[in-house]
Order: structure tokens, then C-alpha cells, then sequence
């Protein structure tokens, strides 16, 4: 894993909130090795969003702006939904 995929997933584990430690660590776990590099990116512009935007958003208690509303999202959606530990 380089350099930046380390940092990713360093940062997944660490969000402030252990929910979102939970959530994100885990997806960054399962997936962060296998996204394209434009799914890179687009996962590292969600972590920098408010750790209580991201929750609400992945949880579903509120919609995701339009704009964040793509791929990494949704997959991050699924996996809050399918795979992920109860919190």
C-alpha cells in the first residue's frame, strides 16, 4: 500500500467520533486498496467533511449533498447498511 492509501486509512480510523472510526475503518479496510484512483480522491475529499455530516449521511438520517452523492458514497452507503458492525 503507498504512501497515500496508508495516510487514508490512518486518517478512517481516526475521525474524532469512534462510530465513524468504526464505519469508515472498516470500509477503508475492505475496499481502500481496490478503488480507482479517482476513488481515491473521491473518498479523501468525504473525510474531510464534518465527521457529523459524514455519519448522518452514510446512516441516512439526512441526504447527501448533491455533489458528494457518487460512487464512493454509495458504496460506503452499502457497506454502513450490509457489512458493517452495529453500532
Amino acid at each position: 500500500m503507498d504512501a497515500r492509501l496508508k495516510r487514508l486509512n490512518f486518517r478512517a480510523h481516526h475521525m474524532g467520533s469512534n462510530e465513524n472510526d468504526i464505519l469508515f475503518g472498516g470500509f477503508a479496510d475492505k475496499y481502500l486498496a481496490t478503488l480507482s484512483a479517482e476513488q481515491v480522491d473521491r473518498f479523501e475529499t468525504l473525510l474531510a467533511e464534518t465527521d457529523t455530516d459524514l455519519f448522518n449521511w452514510v446512516t441516512a438520517k439526512e441526504p447527501v449533498p448533491e455533489h458528494l452523492d457518487h460512487d464512493v458514497m454509495a458504496m460506503l452507503k452499502t457497506f454502513v447498511q450490509t457489512e458493517a458492525s452495529p453500532i
